[in-house]
């Protein structure tokens, strides 16, 4: 089908798992069920990503990345938010990995992204405030762009000395947040900010000024309605393999109503302590389980499970490489790549499954240089390796846009006139040891050569289509191609060892 690339014919990815507009009116019904189960009051725990949810996307096709954002839209009106972040992560200068910027910077980006599209954002909280010159200057920084800012302080004895929790000396050293909505979305840039102890901190001080406010807890996973061993489950754990999340039974749900119900480790060993604080502060039982907390109406808006499975044992794959090439870069321990290793036994799936990994290596040996194979949605396979003028990354890429163009591969996108300017630019001007021109640049070229070139006008009005390729190469890609595929929507995995051995090695 086309020349100098391996083609294959297999089921287009491009099958939906997940009916969005379903999530959307179910999810927000709940929502909106809990806050008048209270006295239209409700802090709302939101856990994992709100605008740029991949993993969701990615196991369950037909979820946007800004579907919970979408969601939330719909009760605009009625929704503040409030941002969480803890002091030790800014002194730590603590990073969101997949953006790589730090959890202060998040907290700015997020509110941007909030004001942006017409939420109300009350205030910052800063947890287990101490008085240290980084955190002081952020707290400076965000009142001196008119936002609201909130301390909360370390309690002695948390979270098991509920008495002292629960009084004056805990919760009553807080400061209290000024709200206005009925429903407070308390948010944070990562994990172990404390959106918990804040949501709690306010039902304290609510209860006080006599108002009874509720307080509930909304995951994207684990999904309580699908089995323990769901291929979703296990791809949830492959992507918080480095916090020891484990899906497990909620059996305090499993006693009370004699359901089973999926959960994880955290929020059921913390229940226990939680449900008697809850108590404390309400003088009632509020909930019987872990899983009677949460909101999550996802699982009953799953269209196709077979489907879900598919894209959930490919997401475990990912993931598998990722922490391959993290150990290969001393990012991450042994044990944890043992762990994803018995991931990947559970979900009964190898590197084998991943049709681009064999295509890859056969093309390297072939050319005995690096190779790309990128496995579009029609289920073509393209392949591309190094030239003098391109990296196997660009070539493949290059090549997959001809595919689906329907381009003859002997028509070429890019001319040499164009490229070898880039490059002497590189070498001679900006000092690079590496001439080839990585996606990006191709990119751009191809942008610029569109203006003259009727083929290249063509590959970049269908860059949008190569969103969902999958992408595997027989080296570790640099930084920026990895990025740039990303940006594009291609899902990336490379093989744990580099092209050369130097020791440094710069983003591009």
């Amino acid at each position: 089908m086309v020349k100098s690339i391996c083609c294959l014919e297999v089921k287009s990815m491009e099958q939906m798992a997940f009916d969005s507009e379903k999530y959307i009116k179910m999810q927000s019904a709940k929502i909106m069920e809990r806050v008048n189960r209270f006295d239209n009051k409700l802090y709302l725990e939101f856990g994992g990503k709100l605008f740029d949810d991949g993993h969701a996307s990615r196991v369950l096709p037909g979820f946007p990345k800004d579907l919970k954002v979408q969601m939330l839209s719909s009760l605009k009106d009625k929704i503040e938010i409030i941002i969480v972040i803890n002091a030790h992560d800014i002194e730590r200068n603590k990073k969101r990995g997949d953006l790589n910027i730090t959890y202060d910077q998040e907290v700015l980006r997020m509110i941007d992204a909030f004001r942006a599209i017409g939420f109300m954002v009350g205030s910052v909280v800063i947890t287990q405030y101490v008085s240290l010159l980084v955190v002081d200057d952020f707290k400076r920084l965000l009142e001196r762009m008119d936002i609201k800012v909130y301390l909360h302080y370390f309690i002695e004895g948390y979270p098991n000395d509920v008495d002292l929790i629960v009084s004056e000396k805990g919760y009553g050293q807080n400061e209290y947040i000024e709200t206005e909505k009925p429903l407070v979305v308390v948010t944070a840039p990562g994990p172990g900010s404390g959106k918990m102890a804040v949501c709690l901190s306010q039902l304290y001080y609510e209860r006080v000024r006599g108002i009874t406010a509720g307080y509930a807890k909304f995951e994207t996973f684990p999904i309580f309605n699908l089995p323990l061993s769901h291929p979703v489950h296990l791809a949830y754990e492959a992507a918080t393999i480095d916090l020891d999340d484990v899906n497990m039974i909620d059996p305090y749900h499993l006693e009370k109503y004699g359901v089973m119900a999926t959960n994880y480790n955290r929020d059921v060993e913390i229940f226990p302590v939680l449900s008697r604080i809850l108590k404390q502060i309400t003088n009632e039982d509020i909930y019987n389980s872990p899983t009677d907390m949460g909101v999550n109406m996802i699982g009953f808006c799953i269209t196709d499970e077979e489907v879900a499975k598919k894209s959930a044992n490919d997401e475990i794959i990912r993931r598998y490489y990722r922490a391959l090439v993290d150990f290969r870069n001393g990012y991450i321990e042994e044990n944890i790549l043992n762990k994803m290793q018995a991931i990947m036994n559970k979900a009964g799936v190898s590197i084998n499954d991943r049709k681009t990994v064999a295509v890859a290596l056969a093309k390297a040996e072939e050319t005995n240089g690096p190779a790309v194979a990128i496995e579009l949605n029609d289920g073509t396979i393209v392949t591309g390796k190094n030239s003098s003028l391109l990296g196997a990354a660009s070539a493949a890429i290059l090549n997959a846009l001809k595919h689906i163009c329907n381009i003859n591969d002997d028509t070429m996108l890019l001319s040499p006139n164009i490229i070898e300017p880039v490059q002497h630019l590189k070498v001679d001007y900006l000092g690079n040891n590496n001439p080839r021109l990585h996606v990006d640049e191709v990119l751009i070229a191809l942008t610029i050569s569109a203006q003259m070139n009727p083929a290249a006008y063509q590959s970049v009005h269908a860059l949008p289509k190569l969103s969902g390729s999958q992408v595997h190469s027989s080296v570790i890609l640099s930084a920026v191609d990895i990025n740039t595929f990303s940006k594009l929507g291609m899902m990336v995995t490379c093989e744990p060892k580099y092209q050369t051995k130097k020791l440094y090695r710069p983003g591009k």
